[in-house]
């Protein structure tokens, strides 16, 4: 049956050989919107309030009490009394997610809901040898380390982040900037912007004016959806006066977690206005976005992303997280790329291993295990289409899995190289010629490499690798 003869009806060869194949397309998943008056909290909204950006953020789920009231009778005891603990004794972010959001998931089976598992981690999830590798640090890339001004990163040669706020309209449990990003949770008390933000958008501004080799700016937070769109506006616009920027892409998880904001006719104008200077200007302008499961990408998410191609938006992309448990397989990844790229004209553009924060290691998986993810999913979607894995490296960036330069499988611990200078390196002469460590979940490691650091943890948290 893998040859099907060539005399065979044309239906049933394609049936054949679609059938031999370990991902199978068409997609059976049906593109559709969560009713959400399944849910008890959420009986009885009409489509004009769901579909409403205020009533979203008004009905947002802020705490467990919250959530209870939201899901009733379909939320297990047992669930809502792990995710207690894990709030008071785990997680690094609070609880906040949109109605939209608690309506992709599956009501029927919350426990094992890849959505529930990386917005309303519970302390189930975690594991209970390695919660937390002796690694992991709060900033874990680094990213204050090298600010230029307040909120302003710059890692790369040619490319800068700039953090305009630290909050979201919804918060992920995995986020790499939960060290300041959100509010305070029992086991992390939140760092702070100090200089007010009006002050610190303008030295942000000068710092790109004056800095000539920068093109390329990626306008994120916390999330752009929680700007007012009467300061993004200008603050973006003012980035279009710059002679040297070529590239802004401005990054909202909100656009998956509350597409209703992008659908307002304020918002829409301001980003049409910004768009049209960007095209005047030979200036790409991008949204990216950030979706991890098939089961997100509904109807909404695909109008809203219709928007902002219709007011000339020159892309939108999507950069998810690897995270055991909601997409680490090959058959998510492809199904989720395929939903993003067939209904809603998003790009699925990469895949970061998740960040070796506190308490992640129950989502995170090992170097060689991202290597096979990107074999198995190669040649599937178009090449310009098919999602590069890449290790977001400490000191480094982003790295392609098969980038690594040396990889000690028994002690979990890859090693990288890189060709340019972070903003904290430009005196250092060893920096194009070290090599960089990552460190793959311990539980991921044999038997003997797990004793080793068991051994390395008893020595303390100085002790070196």
């Amino acid at each position: 049956m893998l040859n099907p003869s060539p005399s065979a009806p044309a239906p049933m060869r394609a049936a054949m050989t679609s059938a031999s194949q370990p991902f199978l397309y068409p997609l059976e998943r049906q593109f559709v919107e969560p009713d959400w008056n399944r849910i008890p909290g959420f009986k009885g909204v009409s489509k004009a309030d769901w579909e409403s950006a205020i009533w979203q953020r008004k009905n947002t789920v802020k705490n467990l009490k919250d959530v209870k009231e939201a899901l009733g009778a379909l939320l297990p005891d047992t669930l809502a009394a792990a995710i207690e603990k894990d709030q008071k004794e785990r997680a690094t972010m609070s609880i906040l997610l949109t109605p939209h959001m608690v309506n992709t998931m599956n009501m029927a089976d919350l426990w094992n809901d890849p959505l529930r598992r990386y917005m309303l981690p519970a302390f189930d999830d975690r594991r209970t040898d390695w919660a937390n590798h002796p690694r992991a640090s709060r900033d874990s890339l680094h990213e204050a380390e090298m600010w230029k001004v307040e909120g302003l990163t710059h890692r790369y040669p040619t490319k800068v982040l700039a953090e305009l706020l630290s909050t979201c309209p919804q918060y992920c449990g995995h986020c790499t900037r939960m060290d300041l990003v959100g509010n305070d949770v029992p086991g992390v008390e939140k760092l702070k912007f100090h200089t007010p933000q009006p002050e610190r958008w303008a030295q942000i501004l000068e710092y790109l004016r004056k800095t000539p080799y920068i093109r390329d700016v990626v306008v994120s937070g916390g999330d752009i959806a929680n700007v007012p769109i009467q300061q993004l506006e200008p603050f973006v616009s003012a980035l279009l006066d710059i002679e040297n920027i070529r590239d802004i892409r401005l990054a909202s998880k909100g656009l998956m977690g509350i597409p209703q904001h992008f659908l307002q006719d304020n918002v829409l104008k301001a980003l049409e206005r910004l768009a049209k200077k960007a095209f005047e200007r030979n200036v790409d302008l991008a949204i990216h976005t950030h979706v991890n499961n098939a089961n997100q990408v509904t109807p909404l998410l695909g109008r809203a992303a219709k928007k902002l191609f219709e007011v000339g938006f020159r892309d939108v992309r999507n950069q998810g997280v690897l995270l055991r448990g909601v997409n680490a397989t090959s058959k998510d990844l492809l199904e989720l790329s395929f939903m993003l790229l067939d209904h809603a004209k998003i790009l699925p553009y990469y895949f970061y291993m998740c960040d070796m924060i506190p308490n992640s290691e129950h989502w995170r998986v090992a170097v060689h295990e991202a290597q096979s993810l990107q074999h198995d999913i190669m040649g599937y979607l178009p090449g310009f289409a098919t999602p590069r894995i890449v290790c977001d490296v400490p000191y480094v960036g982003k790295r392609w899995v098969h980038q690594v330069a040396e990889y000690d499988r028994e002690k979990g611990i890859s090693y990288w190289t890189k060709n340019y200078r972070t903003g904290i390196e430009e005196k250092d002469p060893s920096a194009l010629t070290r090599k960089y460590e990552y460190y793959d979940p311990i539980y991921t490691l044999p038997e003997s490499g797990q004793q080793w650091w068991r051994e390395q943890a008893a020595r303390g948290p100085g002790a070196k690798a």
